[in-house]
């Protein structure tokens, strides 16, 4: 009875866990390769789903003011647009220029759109603000052939912010590690390819299922449930 007991609550804990990957897989998220202060980094924003099932269309993600340039990588199947806007307030460079202007929006609209279940991921590389301990937060409107989701709430200071239903992508900036701080990454245009080249979200190289997670995690269940059935016959073969 009390194998049976430890058995359930180690499923219980697994079913847990899988439920909080479904929900954090749901936000539209952003991973730098660099939070470095001051550094290049290439952001890879991504999602796996539409609009309550809706195809999507197409992803405006918003630059921070504190960011002057974005350069977004080019992908077969995608229209990208550069927006240039004009700054609240001017930002002075490490040079000493004043800049008023900045790209304030990467637009991706999809040539067909993406059905959901299928996963985007698109690279966008930047120049960090020289600042450690800001976070930046790139607020994406997702568009779908139905509605559309608003990915721009912003959390309260110490809140978790998938407790949130629709976060903002972001991270933090961390001190400057000084090896190649000021180098520009060359990874946000390895993967570029001609504009005009057409992919279906079936076909094309940037989208994937997510489905081989769960699958590592159901592994990791019965893995669980096997190791409590052969401690079981230990004990009772021992007990004879």
């Amino acid at each position: 009875m009390k194998l049976r007991r430890t058995l359930l609550a180690s499923a219980a804990t697994a079913g847990l866990m899988a439920v909080g990957i479904a929900s954090a897989s749901a936000h539209v998220t952003v991973k730098p390769d660099s939070t470095d202060a001051g550094a290049y980094s290439v952001l890879t924003f991504a999602a796996s789903h539409g609009c309550e099932g809706s195809p999507t269309t197409s992803f405006t993600i918003n630059i921070p003011d504190s960011i002057i340039d974005a350069k977004p990588t080019v992908y077969p199947g995608w229209d990208v647009e550069k927006i240039e806007e004009k700054l609240k307030k001017p930002l002075t460079t490490a040079d000493g220029s004043t800049v008023t202007k900045h790209i304030g929006k990467v637009i991706y609209t999809a040539q067909t759109p993406l059905e959901d279940g299928y996963r985007m991921a698109f690279e966008v590389q930047v120049q960090n603000p020289d600042k450690a301990g800001e976070t930046l937060a790139f607020p994406t409107l997702q568009t779908c052939e139905t509605g559309k989701t608003d990915w721009s709430q912003l959390p309260a200071e110490g809140q978790d912010p998938h407790a949130l239903e629709a976060p903002a992508p972001s991270y933090t900036l961390t001190a400057a590690s000084g090896d190649g701080h000021h180098q520009a990454a060359g990874t946000a245009t390895e993967h570029a390819v001609p504009e005009g080249s057409v992919q279906t979200a079936a076909t094309s190289g940037n989208v994937a299922s997510p489905v081989p997670g769960f699958l590592g995690l159901g592994a990791g269940v019965l893995g669980l449930v096997a190791g409590g059935i052969a401690l079981s016959r230990t004990r009772k073969t021992a007990g004879k």
